[in-house]
Order: C-alpha cells, then sequence, then structure tokens
C-alpha cells in the first residue's frame, strides 16, 4: 500500500495560519514580482479566479470581492513544508517528497490493522502540529493514493482520509474521475483520448495494452496498469537529487541595459550553483535565457537563450557565473526591454562521478575547489549574502513583493508577538 499527503490549497493554508481571520475568506497568492496566481483558496476559485490568472486581469475581481492577496514568501512555505514532513515521518520510515506540498508514504510491510483511521489520524495530526489541512489517500498504487487523496478535497465527511482499495469502489470513482485530470497524464495526451472518445480514467483502463503502449509509450504504459492496481511507479529512494535546476525570476520593471541584466544573471547563476552544491551534483549543460514581456503588443518582442557546455562537468562558482555573464552578454540584443531572465543548469551528475581532463592544471582545479568549499562555509555561517561575486552587482533581484506577510517561522526579528493583558 501507498499513502499520499497532499496539503490542501498550500500557499493560502501557510498563510490563514498566522491569520485565522482569513479562513472562510477568498485569498490568492501570487507569484514571483507579484505576476500570476499561484495558489487559492476555495473561496477564491468560487470567484472563477483560474490557477495562473494574471494580476492584471483579475484586479476587478480583486476589489470587488475583497480578495485578500499575498506575494510568494517562499521562505514561510519551504518551512512549513519540512514540519509537515516531519510529522509524516513519525508514521512511516520512509517518505518521497514529490513536491512542496506532495509526499508520498511508503506503508509496504508496516502492520496496520485499518488503513481509513490510518489516513484520518495522519491529517488529524497534521492538523494538530502544524495547523496545515492535509488531505490523505490511500491505495494499491501511487496513481490510485493520489486520486484517493483528491476525494477527500472534494468531500469533507471523509474527514482528510480516503482508504481506496475495493474494485468496486475504484471503479465507481475512476467512472467519474476525468482522465485529464490523472496524475502522469499530460495536456497531449490528453488531446489524443479525446480523439479516442476517452473521457475517464475508467475508458482509459478499457483500452487495449498493445493500443496504450503504441500511442503513449511506457509511461503511459505504467499509468494504465497502476490505474488497474498494478504497482508500476516505486517511490524515490535514490537519494540522487534533481535532475535539473532552474532560477528565473519576471522583473517588476523592464531592463534595457546589457550590465543590469547581466547582474541579474549572475544572481540567478549563483542561486543554481548553491542548489546544485548542496546535492553534491555537477552539470554539464547550462541554459541562460532572457525574454520580453508578452502582455505588451505596443512593444517589440524578443526571447533569447544560449546553451553552454561544459567540457568538464562542474560545481565550480566561478566557473557556472562567469559563463552565465559571458553567453548574457553573447546573445543580448539592444533597444528591448526586458521583463524576464533565467538560468537552468541541466545534465547532473554525482559530484563523484564526474572525470576530469587529463590537460587540466591540477593546482588550479585544487584551488577553485578550496574556494567553492571557502564560499559554501561562509554563506553557511553567515547567511548566503554575506558574500557574493563583483560580477552580481548589488545582488538584489528586480523583483515586487509589497504584499509578502513576515517570514512568522525564519527570522527573529518577524516571529509573532503575543500580549496577555
Amino acid at each position: 500500500m501507498f499513502a499520499l499527503a497532499d496539503c490542501n490549497n498550500f500557499f493560502v493554508s501557510c498563510e490563514r495560519v498566522f491569520r485565522p481571520e482569513l479562513n472562510g475568506r477568498p485569498v490568492i497568492v501570487l507569484s514571483n514580482n507579484d505576476g500570476c496566481a499561484i495558489a487559492r483558496s476555495n473561496e477564491a476559485k468560487a470567484l472563477g479566479i483560474k490557477m495562473g490568472a494574471p494580476m492584471f486581469k483579475i484586479r476587478d475581481i480583486v476589489q470587488q470581492h475583497r480578495v485578500e492577496v499575498f506575494s510568494g514568501n517562499m521562505a514561510l512555505y519551504g518551512d512549513m513544508s519540512r514540519r509537515v514532513r516531519w510529522t509524516l515521518e513519525e508514521f512511516v520510515p520512509f517518505i518521497e517528497v514529490y513536491s512542496i506540498d506532495e509526499a508520498f508514504m511508503d506503508l509496504r510491510g508496516l502492520d496496520i490493522a485499518d488503513y481509513d483511521a490510518f489516513a484520518k489520524e495522519v491529517s488529524a495530526r497534521c492538523w494538530r502540529n502544524v495547523a496545515i489541512p492535509v488531505s490523505v489517500g490511500v491505495s494499491h498504487t501511487k496513481t490510485l493514493a493520489k486520486i484517493a487523496a483528491s476525494l477527500c478535497k472534494k468531500y469533507p465527511k471523509l474527514r482528510g482520509g480516503c482508504f481506496m482499495a475495493r474494485e468496486q469502489d475504484i471503479e465507481k470513482v475512476l467512472r467519474r474521475y476525468p482522465v485529464g485530470d490523472v496524475w502522469g497524464i499530460g495536456r497531449r495526451s490528453v488531446a489524443k483520448l479525446m480523439d479516442m472518445g476517452v473521457q475517464t480514467a475508467w475508458d482509459f483502463t478499457r483500452l487495449g495494452e498493445g493500443l496504450v503502449h503504441r500511442v503513449f509509450g511506457l509511461s503511459g504504459l505504467r499509468t494504465w496498469r497502476e490505474l488497474r492496481g498494478e504497482s508500476c511507479i516505486e517511490l524515490d529512494d535514490s537519494g540522487e537529487g534533481r535532475q535539473s535546476i532552474c532560477v528565473s525570476r519576471s522583473f517588476s520593471r523592464e531592463i534595457t541595459d546589457c550590465v543590469e541584466l547581466s547582474e541579474q544573471v549572475a544572481t540567478f547563476a549563483a542561486k543554481a550553483v548553491e542548489k546544485l552544491r548542496a546535492q553534491h551534483s555537477a552539470c554539464v549543460e547550462m541554459v541562460v535565457f532572457a525574454s520580453t514581456n508578452r502582455f505588451r503588443d505596443d512593444e517589440p518582442q524578443t526571447s533569447l537563450s544560449r546553451a553552454v557546455l561544459f567540457d568538464v562537468a562542474t560545481a565550480d562558482h566561478r566557473r557556472i557565473i562567469s559563463s552565465a555573464v559571458g553567453a548574457m552578454r553573447d546573445i543580448f540584443r539592444s533597444g528591448y526591454g526586458y521583463k524576464k531572465a533565467g538560468v537552468v543548469i541541466t545534465k547532473l551528475i554525482p559530484e563523484s562521478g564526474v572525470i576530469h581532463s587529463l590537460f587540466e592544471d591540477g593546482q588550479a582545479r585544487q584551488r577553485d575547489t578550496k574556494l567553492s568549499a571557502a564560499l559554501d562555509s561562509i554563506k553557511r555561517d553567515f547567511g548566503r549574502d554575506a558574500v557574493r561575486f563583483a560580477s552580481q552587482g548589488s545582488g538584489e533581484i528586480i523583483s515586487s513583493h509589497e504584499r509578502q506577510s513576515p517570514h512568522y517561522t525564519t527570522l527573529w526579528s518577524d516571529l509573532p508577538k503575543v500580549s496577555v493583558k
């Protein structure tokens, strides 16, 4: 058996923990630079606010219905996610963190007499420990567990936990479950399925195995088998970390100067290297990109990108940051206002698997390794902004977060204050 613990409207729920007066009111959380709605309370969804809706398009709804709006506070959300994870780890020896608001739990080999009661207890303890509403679905496969968790959000009478294992129960649910909502079925696959007359997850399971393999490949076949109760997607316990790292932002204003844009890219690269080194990996390739504001029809549009290949996989601060700056300066085109830029480092391998060239300067490599290690130590002891490269300029990202809540759990200065009279 597998369980999926899914935090309900997670970013909104985090804000409500410290602002309980917002319960029952429409609330949304915006993406970086206060651009689009990336989290919505049920009340906001009922008003017709769609996921990813640009703020400028929903401003009238926000004002008319007094929707509470927050800038994204990833430091807070990340810390609250860790607290939920610690609670889940009280129940099982291993969890797979799937995203900031979802985690799979391995129930195999555990002595659980009542899975439905177990799911409800996990949900109740998460609420008691962290005050975050969590839906817990339990079933034979990870895909079915995700569907079971989604039922908890739709039906409050389930009290946060749903055990879905009997064949007749699974069939009843799948007959009503839209195929486009099934985990692992992407937009292109949905379009093909609709052309084939497949509307629900149950319709998908009725297709022949050979047809599914031929049209949707191995990933589609795995999903098909999972829906039929055959576990094909194992929990990831490799600890290898992510396979690519992206750091990008939309800016609060358009940038027209190459130096200023390069400084922003240098800061993105520095943040990407931190994440790369934290998981003890090295990268073979990096992509640097920038684009104009696609919502400004009155201005010229362009989109730039440049791939950088490293002859030897690297996690060196100086090499990655200088390469990112060089790539941006090479592709920069004047006469445009750039609204977004970013750095993606990919083709990652374990740090221990790096094969060095015979023609490398060994002494220089050792020097660079020691320098990067020293930077890691300084940032760890004195904060990530304690030291930075000159190419980063001030190191500040040009963004807007005017509606950001305090960092209640990560900054001493923002700790909630309680007065007792």
